[in-house]
C-alpha cells in the first residue's frame, strides 16, 4: 500500500513502481475524486487523473516484465 507507506501523494507513484520492481503481486492505491475534501487520508490519495496516469504506467511496466494486471 504505497498510499499509506508514503502518507504523501507525491510519493505514491515512486513507491508503487518500486514495489513492482521488487516483485509485488498487488498494490492498493487510494484515489478520491476530490482528495482535498476527503474525510480521511486526503493527503495520500490520488485524484482520478493521477490514478489513471499511474495505472497506465504500471500496466506498461507489467507488460514489460511479463506480468498481467486486472
Amino acid at each position: 500500500d504505497p498510499s499509506h507507506a508514503a502518507g504523501i501523494r507525491s510519493l505514491v507513484a515512486p513507491l508503487a513502481k518500486a514495489a513492482m520492481a521488487v516483485g509485488a503481486d498487488g498494490l492498493m492505491i487510494e484515489a478520491h475524486n476530490d482528495p482535498s475534501r476527503a474525510l480521511c487520508d486526503g493527503a495520500q490519495s490520488l485524484d482520478l487523473k493521477q490514478f489513471e496516469e499511474i495505472m497506465v504506467d504500471l500496466r506498461k511496466r507489467a507488460l514489460f516484465e511479463g506480468k498481467k494486471m486486472s
